[in-house]
């Protein structure tokens, strides 16, 4: 269900990014759906709005890109919707092969704000194997998850790297060390959505070329939105109060 719904939200995203030890870039989106698909909006950076000057021009694409998807053509939109759930299929298969890929123990009891949860941890199913080329990076991995008891659904998923894994042959390999955490929240109508996701990478390719990276993101006021966006729905005012409130 909350895959199927999520598409229907309008949020403010805030991500903040660095690669190699390099100081931490931060922006701040408005996720908008436009005609079916999203559409992100620079409201900060830096963790402050923007200056009027860049305000108007984040506008005036904003305006064109509306434009541009109220006139497209039937095949250019179903190009433009293909890239984006394949994006969005690819992501709900990974988290899917969570299930097949571990075996899981109950770990205990825990409360994670006001919710009373199980702690589950999985280890590798001996003879699991992976359904995508991505989910090849589980074999490798320990995971856990917080069960919200009174709902039954996730509200954070925790994954570690503790062995190498080798991809796209040999020209990749992802390191120990590199983990995710997602967590996601209630919106509305028993539908839970991101709350926040973060990743560390270690990682390697070719056998000399080093990288490391770190990604945190951050999601809230959640808005279900209209299947198009107009003018009238993203006026200047929405979009400050909605920076503001991230601040």
């Amino acid at each position: 269900m909350n895959w199927l719904e999520a598409p229907h939200y309008s949020c403010i995203r805030s991500d903040a990014k660095s690669k190699n030890g390099a100081p931490m870039v931060k922006k701040t989106y408005q996720v908008l759906m436009i005609e079916g698909s999203p559409y992100l909006r620079v409201i900060a950076e830096d963790g402050h709005p923007l200056a009027a000057a860049r305000a108007q021009e984040e506008e005036q694409k904003l305006q064109k890109e509306i434009a541009r998807r109220s006139h497209e053509s039937p095949r250019e939109r179903r190009k433009r919707m293909a890239s984006y759930n394949e994006d969005r299929n690819r992501d709900h298969a990974m988290l899917a092969e969570l299930s097949e890929a571990f075996d899981y123990v109950v770990l205990g009891e825990q409360q994670m704000g006001d919710k009373a949860v199980w702690v589950l941890e999985g280890k590798p199913r001996p003879g699991y194997v992976p359904r995508t080329r991505e989910a090849k990076v589980l074999s490798g991995m320990n995971v856990k998850f917080w069960i919200d008891k009174a709902t039954y659904q996730w509200v954070r998923v925790e994954a570690e790297v503790m062995q190498p894994v080798t991809l796209y042959g040999a020209i990749a390999k992802v390191g120990p060390g590199t983990r995710f955490m997602l967590e996601q929240e209630p919106v509305a109508g028993g539908v839970w959505l991101p709350k926040r996701f973060t990743m560390k990478v270690n990682a390697s390719a070719l056998g000399f070329l080093h990288e490391n990276t770190l990604e945190d993101e951050s999601y809230s006021n959640y808005r279900f939105a209209a299947p198009a966006v107009h003018t009238a729905d993203v006026s200047g005012s929405s979009v400050e109060k909605a920076s503001a409130g991230l601040q």
